[in-house]
């Protein structure tokens, strides 16, 4: 009876060692660890889509052929041409208001000099006011005297009275003038050449004409002298 429990704990122990290669065979190898993910959740596929990549913003085209242009754009394209054209047409307007007024500074500054051109130098003591009165007035004189006849006699009498007259009262002046005058139909060679013409008859028609009154001059002093003799022989006589 008394070695009953050590057959009990001799036939237990096979047991015991059957139990323990079980187990031991039944335990997994790897390691368990608590905080490191699995490979299984690297691998399992998310329940959502992928967002899709963003693509990087391109520049905004500021023409593009194929897209019809908006009111605004029409509207900013025809307030740039009326831009334009006002520019253009102020720009014509300034360069001929400029020509003008170039032009009118211009003929001021000829007109002011002609008129300084005509006057004559001091020296020669002449006064334009009396003199042109009494050109006017010898004018007036030829008028008058040839009132009553043809009309091509009114029209060149006061006119050769009053050139006269003004050659004898205003000499410097009279020549000032008809400087310019020359001057002016130089441009026009036909009228240059008449002018020449006629000036050159007139002068020839002076020297004759003065000739003549040297001439007529001549014979008067010698009727006047033998009037004087034959007037002084009867006196003689008569004593």
């Amino acid at each position: 009876m008394a070695f009953r429990p050590i057959l009990r704990t001799r036939a237990a122990l096979p047991l015991a060692a059957s139990l323990f290669a079980g187990a031991t065979l039944l335990v997994p190898k790897t390691t368990l660890h608590a905080e490191a993910p699995s490979e299984s959740t690297h691998l399992r596929k998310p329940i959502y889509d992928a967002p899709p990549p963003k693509k990087a913003p391109s520049p905004p085209s500021h023409t593009n052929p194929s897209s019809k242009p908006t009111p605004t754009d029409r509207l900013a394209t025809q307030i740039g041409h009326a831009r334009v054209f006002l520019h253009a047409h102020t720009q014509a307007a300034e360069a001929r208001l400029n020509d003008f007024m170039t032009r009118a500074l211009h003929l001021e500054s000829s007109f002011t000099s002609t008129i300084a051109s005509l006057a004559p130098p001091p020296q020669a003591n002449e006064h334009l006011l009396p003199g042109g009165l009494y050109v006017l007035v010898a004018a007036m004189a030829g008028s008058i005297a040839t009132r009553n006849r043809n009309i091509l006699l009114r029209a060149s009498v006061p006119l050769v009275v009053g050139v006269g007259a003004g050659w004898v009262v205003l000499p410097y002046t009279m020549r000032n003038v008809g400087d310019l005058v020359w001057g002016w139909e130089e441009k026009v060679p036909v009228l240059a050449e008449n002018h020449v013409r006629v000036r050159g008859a007139a002068e020839e028609t002076w020297r004759q004409a003065k000739a003549s009154g040297e001439t007529v001059g001549r014979w008067a002093d010698e009727r006047v002298r033998e009037g004087r003799q034959v007037v002084e022989g009867w006196v003689s006589k008569g004593r």
